[in-house]
């Protein structure tokens, strides 16, 4: 019997199985759970109908637009955003329960410290260090940005520390950190935005980006995945910007792939 605790969790899928058990079995606090999948061909179905998630399909069109319309479709007004790939540990379990959301302020959202992993190892330095995504929120005052990638909750007023983490397992490996894919659905939001950047300026905002993450986040700490982890900053801080600023036939041709991917829904699980 599914709790009466008035959130619901939303996901958007596709082929998540080698994290969902875990990711749903952590959501079983919440009233809801929610998957709007983009056409999965592996056990995600299985794994959600076991859990009693409300199985929804539509085509892959962008991870803010995907996860806005997952939020239309939850049946209450407070929601959990999680992705398939993240697991509430037990302090932020028990710190959903520990709200009293017959009374919580619609205007505050809540922000979970994220601790992710490559592989089997948590990588505790570097940028990723900081990261704290606000994954509760009321959809009656706050949503989520309608952005291509890199979506995020825009909130109200305050926001809340919520206790516990959310364990982040994106990467298999070193290999999977850097994601051209995401880049180049931000050359069509810059494109779309007319924002460009030459060369100087984006010499400077890789130096920076790698910079802050291996210096000044200590991510030297980490050995050799300190400087992956770097070098994916410098990456994410310049590709997509480098992308949008060549000549619009280099740019078309660039982002065809990415545009592609969005009609036949065949983008990552997860942002």
């Amino acid at each position: 019997m599914r709790s009466t605790i008035p959130i619901s969790a939303v996901l958007i899928t596709r082929n998540a199985e080698n994290h969902l058990e875990r990711v749903l079995e952590s959501l079983a606090i919440c009233g809801e759970i929610v998957i709007l999948d983009s056409g999965s061909t592996d056990r995600t179905r299985e794994i959600a109908a076991r859990h009693g998630a409300k199985w929804h399909q539509h085509r892959f069109d962008g991870y803010g637009s995907q996860k806005r319309r997952a939020v239309a479709l939850s049946s209450h007004d407070w929601i959990l955003s999680v992705d398939a790939d993240e697991v509430l540990d037990r302090g932020a379990v028990m710190g959903i329960a520990g709200i009293d959301w017959a009374t919580a302020d619609l205007l505050t959202c809540w922000r979970l410290r994220r601790r992710t992993f490559i592989g089997k190892r948590e990588i505790r330095h570097g940028h990723w260090k900081t990261d704290r995504p606000i994954r509760i929120f009321n959809r009656l005052v706050t949503g989520i940005t309608d952005v291509p990638v890199h979506e995020s909750v825009r909130p109200t007023t305050s926001v809340r520390e919520l206790p516990g983490s959310l364990m982040h397992y994106s990467y298999g490996d070193l290999s999977e950190i850097i994601r051209l894919d995401y880049h180049r659905l931000k050359a069509v939001r810059y494109r779309r935005d007319d924002r460009r950047a030459g060369g100087g300026l984006l010499a400077l905002r890789a130096v920076w980006a790698g910079f802050h993450s291996y210096v000044i986040r200590a991510g030297f700490l980490e050995g050799g995945a300190g400087v992956v982890v770097a070098l994916a900053a410098a990456v994410n801080a310049t590709m997509g910007l480098a992308m949008a600023s060549e000549p619009l036939p280099v740019t078309r041709r660039l982002v065809k792939p990415a545009l592609r991917a969005v009609e036949e829904g065949a983008l990552p699980k997860s942002a």
